[in-house]
């Protein structure tokens, strides 16, 4: 009996060509639809490509394949990037205007994926030995994660000296990531008929102090290792009604804190109850943030060999579980993080182009 995650039978697995440029793969990699959950298909393609090149030893843990050269290098670095998309928006197929190439996924995150393939097809023997990790279902809630259930199940398939996450960062090395954290703030009160509001209590009115206190907030912005941050906290749905003539007894406002990498989750999660003083608030969802730690050596060396000037990564990102490991981890890769997740989502072909000729730069040198 096969493995449940073995690839289906080979004529019905999409064919990569990693022999094309890495604009061409891109594309390729675009047209196959991937959305979070969904990654099967995109697995499959990625471990039958990697199974022909006679330098690699392949693993598969459910929607992730994991793929290493063994030459007994001093040094040993993880390359990595996540297969899933969030949801389509009318954006496939791909296509392709001047130096920019539409479609979902395009930035965040399959051209990081593209240039994974090109530097495993290409560079058989580099100057350290490499783990090419694909993983699934980043884009949703952190317990899902196909990163995490490998440091999980599988922690010695990560290990290493240095990682690179290929998330979008225009071809500059941004260091470290913020935390995120989500919670749920709720207000209740008394059901009535609209026509006699006076019998009731309306939950939604009772609101409005916590998006006060949102407006009113001012970020901080700390520098750390030279790089400045900036926090911000923010509604991101509220939920709230019964009918159209009915006092509504309860609301719901959930916000996002996206928190600099000094902060711990628990001091995260003081802030948020210290904003929302007076007020329930109950956490649902947190990831801790990973500080830059471009002073460590492989960091920097990697820093000096790409000629980039960092920058912070706003955003949260799997450097952070690279971070937990012990493994200092800086994103850098070919998609522009402006346009992640947008309708017009695209990447520069020329920025997948120069991603790629500086990983190969450094792994030859």
């Amino acid at each position: 009996m096969s493995r449940p995650d073995a690839p289906a039978a080979e004529s019905a697995v999409p064919e990569l060509d990693l022999s094309t440029t890495g604009g061409q793969l891109t594309a390729r990699l675009v047209d196959i639809p991937s959305v979070s959950g969904s990654e099967q298909v995109i697995a499959d393609a990625v471990e039958v490509a990697l199974r022909k090149l006679p330098h690699l030893t392949v693993e598969r843990d459910g929607n992730a394949v994991i793929a290493r050269t063994n030459l007994g290098r001093a040094e040993r670095v993880v390359l990595a990037g996540h297969l899933d998309t969030v949801p389509i928006a009318d954006n496939l197929p791909s296509h392709v205007e001047g130096d920019l190439l539409y479609g979902c996924g395009t930035s965040d995150m399959k051209s990081g994926v593209a240039v994974q393939l090109r530097i495993a097809a290409t560079v058989p023997e580099p100057n350290r030995d490499i783990t090419f990790v694909f993983y699934d279902c980043e884009e949703v809630e952190a317990r899902r994660n196909g990163l995490g259930r490998l440091a999980k199940h599988h922690p010695d398939w990560l290990a290493a000296d240095f990682a690179v996450l290929l998330e979008g960062t225009n071809a500059q090395v941004e260091g470290g990531c913020q935390g995120t954290l989500r919670a749920e703030i709720r207000t209740t009160g008394q059901r009535a008929h609209s026509a006699r509001a006076w019998l009731g209590d309306n939950a939604i009115h009772k609101a409005a102090p916590i998006l006060e206190r949102l407006a009113a907030y001012e970020a901080e912005r700390p520098v750390i290792d030279g790089l400045e941050y900036h926090e911000g906290l923010n509604a991101v749905r509220i939920e709230g009604g019964v009918a159209n003539n009915v006092i509504p007894d309860e609301c719901l406002v959930v916000v996002n804190f996206r928190y600099a990498p000094n902060r711990s989750p628990e001091q995260a999660e003081a802030h948020v109850r210290e904003v929302f003083d007076g007020f329930d608030v109950v956490v649902t969802d947190f990831a801790a943030g990973a500080l830059p730690g471009l002073s460590q050596p492989a960091a920097a060396a990697f820093v000096e060999a790409t000629s980039t000037t960092p920058t912070a990564k706003f955003g949260w990102t799997d450097v952070a579980r690279f971070s937990a490991l012990g493994i200092p981890a800086v994103n850098f890769g070919p998609g522009d993080p402006n346009y992640a997740h947008k309708r017009d989502e695209h990447c520069s072909l020329s920025a997948i182009e120069e991603t790629e000729k500086r990983l190969r730069a450094w792994l030859q040198s």
